[in-house]
């Protein structure tokens, strides 16, 4: 545990993700780990050095330390990013007038995409031929993970009142409690109503329930979908991820809007949907290689 003056500015940086900022519990225990270690840094190698005189070449020599201890450059650009917001939120509140981190910048982090569900793999991830109520509601776990792109969490966050069956929408608590409006496309719709019709317990507000009655947490969501999607010739992917990352990349190769498919996944940022462009650009590549008289490739 952080000593000294750290840890009181600690409780107060998490305070403030959790109540302000809505973040979940498993994203706060994040921040909290990556923070103890800088602080534990600090005490061990900087004498306990107060917040207001760490420099930047404190935090650089801090990252060295992390990737020298075996940590990848995906875990130091994390860390980085966690001192980060935590000196923001100093400037902030007004605890210290300078921010050490302005300029550091992280090591270059190769991003990796979970492999791709083809379209026929999700074709057979559906079960037509059950009308159980755990098959109805395997089917509508899977149809609306990839129908809306939705992340695990807010996928098991939804509440009936979230479905708009008129107006064919989902309302979406995403990250940082940001709210999205989704489209419902007709087999997610039509997969929620069966399930929904035959449910049961009323009283609950929860849209997918487990054989109790009680909200589906994330944990049992991902064990439901690598059951389904491990039965599938050739799939490598079965986590709950993998739908959503075939959300964006199938609806880019079917000429969606770059843009339009960021506000449908509630990326903050244009970056980090244009990751899911790479696989699409690859495969046009070996489409046109294969198939062009002058590609040079299909001779």
């Amino acid at each position: 545990m952080p000593s000294g003056e750290y840890q009181p500015l600690l409780e107060d940086f998490l305070s403030y993700l959790e109540k302000e900022r809505m973040f979940s519990p498993h994203t706060v225990r994040c921040y909290e780990v990556d923070l103890s270690q800088f602080f534990d840094y600090c005490t061990a190698e900087l004498q306990g050095k107060p917040i207001t005189a760490i420099t930047r070449n404190d935090i650089r020599d801090f990252l060295g330390a992390v990737l020298r201890y075996g940590y990848t450059t995906k875990s130091s650009a994390r860390k980085l990013s966690t001192i980060k917001s935590f000196f923001r939120y100093l400037i902030t509140t007004g605890r210290i007038k300078n921010n050490p981190t302005r300029s550091i910048k992280g090591p270059p982090v190769e991003k990796k995409l979970p492999p791709l569900l083809t379209q026929s793999q999700i074709a057979q991830a559906f079960n037509a031929t059950e009308d159980s109520l755990v098959t109805l509601r395997n089917n509508a776990i899977i149809e609306t993970l990839y129908g809306a792109g939705l992340r695990a969490a807010e996928l098991v966050g939804l509440n009936r009142s979230d479905i708009n069956f008129q107006e064919n929408t989902i309302r979406v608590r995403g990250k940082g409690g940001k709210e999205r409006i989704v489209p419902l496309g007709s087999k997610a719709k039509e997969a929620l109503q069966k399930y929904l019709n035959i449910r049961g317990y009323p009283e609950q507000s929860a849209v997918f329930l487990n054989q109790q009655g009680e909200r589906l947490t994330t944990r049992s969501l991902q064990r439901i979908v690598q059951q389904i999607l491990r039965r599938i010739p050739g799939v490598s992917a079965t986590n709950p991820h993998a739908l959503r990352h075939a959300f964006a990349t199938h609806m880019l190769e079917r000429g969606a809007d770059l843009r339009a498919v960021q506000e449908l996944m509630g990326h903050a940022s244009l970056s980090s949907t244009q990751v899911y462009t790479h696989l699409t650009v690859e495969r046009l590549r070996r489409i046109y290689d294969r198939a062009h008289p002058r590609s040079g490739k299909n001779n």
